[in-house]
């Protein structure tokens, strides 16, 4: 930062041309469409414009810094994983004194820690079953779990937040027995409650959530739990490891743990062997104590200490799916107790969007997650039970979907090793690898605490504290304030709902965004240019992740934005400007830039449900030899150069004739809906079994009028169900245009905001 006399002078050689004082934004405002070039605006403000400074503990260190440091020092304190519980370890650690590393495969919180509910929750079911079962156990877990709750709204108040779901009641005697447990939740909080609990009428109920189904509801129960937006929590964890002196790096591989003997000649392990994924580089990191903090890749990590060690770990992947914000309220979510299978789902307004989920199905570890077309029906088919009839929930109203991996484990301390974990366990192996695993996010505090207390006691290390994460605010926490995004409109002429992301995400390091931001060109907003239109993302955030130690285009597609888990088409869409930035601050080559392309789109595709919707399998088609003649007519008539397929330009063309007004978008949504093999075209194939599945609908329509043909009723029922799973769209607008193209009649959206 230059001094103020040197400013001085660039004020006195820029006066002539343009002096604004006052750091308000109304003035930046009247004078850039004169003062086009950025060089000839000085801005004097009385306020601060940063508040960095007076908050920061020490500046971030750069990744090439973090793994010099890796290779050279000898750490205390070596953490594998860098989820919300190996970050919590580390971050923990560090505060203590203790000389810590942390290393993660991946990007931070790219597994499961960033696929959550995104609810800091105590659990309502583990206190109804403390309660019914005289759980001891389960009683202490949700004492602990709710005390944490309210520490991390503390600590990270622009990232978390009280928040109130709603639990309909269909039945009378519903109301006293869930009333009583609500508020046996809010005595158990104590002083940590976040807000009371509280009964709604019918009528109130309907006015909250005005999307509910009203039929046989007899009132609803209001309780309170903490969300946060958990990719973002997680990185702010890493980033206050950094800032107090751990070593933290993302995308390094550990590829085998060293071992040695200690002072009693006991063999313990002292250290890693580990690869740099992004250069391929390998090298040795030496520490005292090694934590296997991995989640789902726990008994990946113990198997490396001993080969003979039994797994512990039991995976079980949840899916969500994310639909568009008309489908809930802005500020009231929704619990399902009991689902069709016994299942909770909730469904809660998150990121201008609407989040539902989640499912609970055992599975295989892997590093790519991916949503199944049944599970993501399951989740549809729950939703509806809730919903006001007028709302009709569909498939193409998917935006994305997701799977997270959850760590369950058994606990290798007793002697019932088949009995799943209730919470989570540290287990001690014989050559002192330290392993966390189980838990829940609202609990890593807690858990990263313990974890490094047993650290302490059996690897003998010296602290300088004992734990101090308790009420230690996150980065970005301490100059944060509600109003804080005022600021940011009138400093730097920031959109209001930009202002209030960056102030949300970043807490007082929004500034350091908003600096980055380029000028708009235009009257207002002044500056912040938005990586996609329909959302607050700046493509100043792009370069900042960078900083934050973004290495790939998938950490901002995914987590240093939520771009691609809130729309996927809408992260597809911004994905080349993404990687535009990211090679302007990391110089890639033309062929890196290619891989990262690429790679994001198999991310999207394989993980965040783009391709589910699309599946290419053919539906059994019953025609007659006329309606296949028909069906062959009508796609010559819209094919206008006979090439073989329909594109968006024959489609263009075809509208304009039948008068129907329909923007560019709009015509590569809809062909998007139809084009099963996704290549931009419609051939006849596809055509037909679109036609098909149309026809049945037709037929279904009829006989649901129609008295008798329950058979005809079910056939078709079947058939249809099969078009859907094969991933044909039978009410698309498409497939109604052209079954009724002699009627001018405007033609539904069956896909809000680009569905997958």
């Amino acid at each position: 930062m230059r001094n103020f006399h040197t400013i001085l002078k660039s004020f006195q050689r820029i006066s002539k041309k343009g002096l604004v004082i006052g750091g308000g934004v109304c003035l930046i405002a009247y004078v850039y469409p004169k003062l086009k070039r950025q060089n000839q605006i000085a801005v004097v403000s009385a306020a601060p414009m940063d508040t960095d400074k007076k908050y920061a503990w020490s500046p971030l260190p750069t990744r090439e810094d973090m793994l010099k440091s890796l290779e050279t020092e000898h750490y205390d304190v070596l953490v594998i994983g860098g989820g919300a519980t190996g970050t919590g370890v580390a971050l923990d650690a560090t505060s203590r004194g203790l000389k810590t590393a942390m290393v993660e495969k991946y990007d931070f919180s790219c597994g499961t820690s960033s696929r959550s509910t995104k609810l800091i929750h105590g659990g309502v079911r583990y206190l109804q079953k403390a309660v019914f079962n005289l759980d001891l156990e389960q009683y202490r877990m949700v004492k602990e779990a709710l005390t944490e709750r309210a520490n991390l709204i503390e600590i990270a108040p622009h990232l978390a937040y009280p928040f109130p779901i709603m639990l309909p009641i269909y039945k009378y005697w519903q109301i006293p027995y869930f009333w009583a447990g609500i508020k046996m939740y809010d005595f158990v909080a104590g002083k940590q409650k976040l807000k009371s609990s509280y009964y709604l009428s019918k009528k109130k109920a309907l006015e909250k959530f005005p999307m509910l189904k009203k039929e046989a509801l007899k009132g609803a129960l209001v309780y309170y739990d903490g969300q946060h937006d958990d990719a973002r929590m997680n990185i702010a964890i890493a980033i206050s490891t950094a800032r107090m002196g751990g070593s933290v790096a993302n995308y390094i591989e550990v590829l085998e743990l060293h071992k040695s003997k200690d002072e009693n000649g006991k063999e313990v392990v002292s250290g890693a062997r580990v690869k740099d994924r992004i250069t391929d580089r390998e090298f040795n990191i030496k520490a005292k104590c090694i934590i296997n903090a991995t989640g789902p890749y726990t008994d990946h990590i113990r198997l490396m200490g001993n080969k003979e060690d039994k797994k512990i770990c039991q995976p079980s992947q949840g899916v969500h799916i994310v639909l568009p914000d008309y489908y809930s309220p802005e500020d009231m979510g929704l619990l399902d107790p009991s689902t069709s299978d016994g299942r909770v789902i909730f469904f809660l307004p998150w990121q201008k969007v609407t989040l539902a989920g989640t499912t609970d199905v055992a599975c295989e570890v892997t590093d790519k997650p991916s949503p199944s077309e049944n599970e993501i029906q399951f989740i549809l088919s729950e939703v509806r039970n809730y919903l006001h009839q007028d709302v009709d929930v569909r498939r193409g109203d998917v935006l994305s979907a997701w799977c997270g991996i959850r760590p369950l484990v058994m606990d290798p301390n007793k002697s019932d090793t088949q009995s799943i974990a209730r919470n989570h366990i540290i287990e001690i192996s014989e050559n002192n690898l330290i392993t966390i695993a189980g838990g829940k996010w609202t609990t890593y505090r807690h858990m990263a605490e313990e974890t490094v207390d047993k650290a302490v006691d059996v690897c003998n290390l010296k602290t300088t504290s004992g734990c101090r994460t308790k009420g230690l605010m996150l980065d970005g926490a301490h100059g944060w304030s509600p109003t804080l995004f005022i600021r940011l409109v009138q400093d730097f002429g920031l959109e209001n709902e930009v202002a209030k992301h960056l102030a949300s995400t970043y807490g007082d390091k929004a500034f350091k965004v908003a600096k980055l931001a380029t000028l708009t060109g235009k009257r207002w907003p002044v500056s912040g240019k938005r990586l996609h239109e329909e959302f607050p993302y700046l493509e100043a955030e792009v370069r900042y992740a960078v900083r934050e130690y973004a290495c790939r285009a998938v950490d901002v597609l995914a987590r240093r934005t939520r771009l691609a888990f809130c729309n996927v088409h809408a992260a597809e869409e911004a994905l080349p400007r993404i990687i535009e930035i990211m090679t302007e601050e990391l110089k890639w080559s033309k062929a890196r830039q290619h891989a990262e392309m690429e790679h994001a789109k198999q991310f999207l595709r394989r993980e965040m449900g783009l391709d589910l919707g699309a599946g290419t399998s053919s539906v059994p088609i019953n025609f007659t030899k006329d309606e296949i003649n028909t069906y062959v007519k009508r796609f010559k008539s819209l094919d206008y150069e006979n090439k073989g397929f329909i594109t968006v330009n024959d489609l263009r063309r075809y509208f304009k004739k039948i008068g129907e007004r329909v923007t560019e978008d709009q015509l590569h949504d809809i062909l998007n809906e139809v084009d099963l093999n996704k290549n931009a075209q419609v051939d006849i194939g596809e055509f037909l079994q679109l036609m098909y599945c149309a026809k049945v609908c037709e037929e279904l329509e009829k006989l649901c009028k129609e008295e008798g043909g329950l058979q005809r009723h079910r056939e078709l029922s079947f058939t249809l169900m099969s078009a859907l799973k094969s991933g044909n769209v039978s009410n698309s607008r498409f497939a109604k245009a052209v079954l009724k193209s002699s009627e001018l009649e405007r033609i539904p959206v069956e896909r809000s905001g680009g569905g997958v």
